[in-house]
């Protein structure tokens, strides 16, 4: 999944490059990355994606059983749809890029942050160098 992790990537890079998130608390910079908007749209596309990595559509859906299960105690995304799957795989490759960034982990170690331009370009260059 790891060509599927380096998309995710590129997409929240160029969301904070777009503002996304700025001016909002730190801790809940996931949400508006890879929670308000969609990441891919259309079936045709979710399922090119998916298929991007030769990593099986099935592999993408244990993902998010396991992350579902682990997380909300049921699954609650539609895997009949390969949007569905597509976006919420993006949600949690989104979440592991971020919890594994050191400078993410930083920002975030701070009670009632804010994300500023400066930590933001900050961000941007971390996640780049990764």
């Amino acid at each position: 999944m790891e060509t599927l992790k380096e998309d995710v990537k590129n997409y929240i890079i160029q969301q904070l490059n777009d503002d996304v998130g700025l001016d909002q608390h730190i801790s809940d910079l996931h949400h508006y990355l890879l929670n308000e908007n969609y990441f891919i749209i259309g079936s045709w596309q979710a399922e090119q994606w998916l298929k991007k990595d030769n990593s099986s559509i099935f592999e993408a859906i244990e993902t998010i059983k396991d992350y579902e299960q682990s997380n909300f105690g049921q699954v609650s995304t539609n895997l009949s749809s390969s949007e569905n799957v597509a976006n919420m795989l993006a949600y949690i490759l989104g979440e592991e890029i971020l919890f594994n960034n050191d400078t993410y982990n930083l920002f975030t170690r701070f009670h009632n942050e804010y994300l500023d331009e400066d930590k933001r370009d900050l961000l941007i260059h971390s996640l780049e160098e990764s």
